[in-house]
């Protein structure tokens, strides 16, 4: 069963929500379902998929504020590097100095 919605043309949404679902899926959405043997249970099957999927592009999606690292992290991670460094340097072979 296929179902399909002109979103250009239902009234349950209003403007804003019409152009946000326009702008994610198109002019139309549409849902193909063939997981049962019986028409009438693909169709409500079809209609669940197809309201989920409008109701979770409706979900404004929550922009990420960019954090700095603050001061003692900064300190801390040049410490470690520090310390990691003096570390290998230890690892290896003693330098001769040969005048």
């Amino acid at each position: 069963v296929e179902l399909r919605l002109d979103l250009r043309s239902t009234a349950p949404f209003g403007l804003g929500e019409r152009r946000r679902l326009i702008e994610r899926f198109g002019p139309t959405v549409g849902v193909v379902v063939d997981d049962e043997r019986s028409q009438a249970r693909n169709r409500a099957i079809a209609r669940d998929r197809l309201a989920g999927r409008l109701r979770a592009a409706l979900v404004p999606v929550r922009r990420r504020v960019p954090t700095r690292p603050t001061r003692s992290s900064q300190t801390r991670r040049l410490d470690e590097k520090r310390q990691r460094g003096e570390t290998k340097a230890a690892r290896r072979r003693p330098r001769t100095t040969d005048d």
